[in-house]
């Protein structure tokens, strides 16, 4: 009789969500433009969006439903974008977000960017992080009991 060996999160990946950063020129009607764009063109919602701004440039973080039809629209258009993986995770009660810092210090992992979702219909809070790491990032949460999202779970 051969024995399975015990579950672990050895070789677990983490569910990702494509996360793009904007680089727009800092001139009135850029931001409102981009998000035109993606509504008008292929109907993608904004899931979450964080605006770093100098006087010359913004950056803009954003987290949509459609990820696929948001990078042709961003390609279309010619807008300078990176695309990066990141970590989407549900915030609840003992499961808040000075908790999840705690975790990922405990392991040493840098928080690079974090900011919040836009509400969801199951009311609870959600945050985006990227870390040194997101693997270990997202099997640590995990195994703590965080819920990681996907993009699935953005969808309308």
């Amino acid at each position: 009789m051969s024995m399975m060996p015990p579950d672990t999160e050895i070789g677990y990946a983490p569910p990702m969500v494509r996360h793009f950063s904007i680089f727009l020129d800092n001139r009135v009607g850029k931001l409102l433009e981009l998000l035109g764009g993606l509504d008008e063109e292929g109907n993608v919602a904004v899931r979450a969006i964080s605006i770093l701004d100098s006087s010359d440039y913004a950056v803009i973080r954003l987290l949509v439903d459609k990820p696929a039809t948001a990078r042709a629209i961003l390609d279309k258009h010619q807008f300078a974008v990176c695309e990066t993986g990141v970590l989407v995770a549900e915030l609840s009660t003992g499961h808040e977000l000075h908790h999840l810092c705690k975790f990922l210090l405990a392991a040493e992992l840098n928080i690079h960017f974090a900011y919040p979702t836009m509400p969801r219909a199951s009311g609870e809070a959600t945050v985006v992080l990227s870390t040194d790491d997101n693997t270990l990032a997202g099997q640590i949460l995990r195994r703590k009991g965080f819920r990681l999202l996907g993009e699935s779970d953005l969808e309308l």
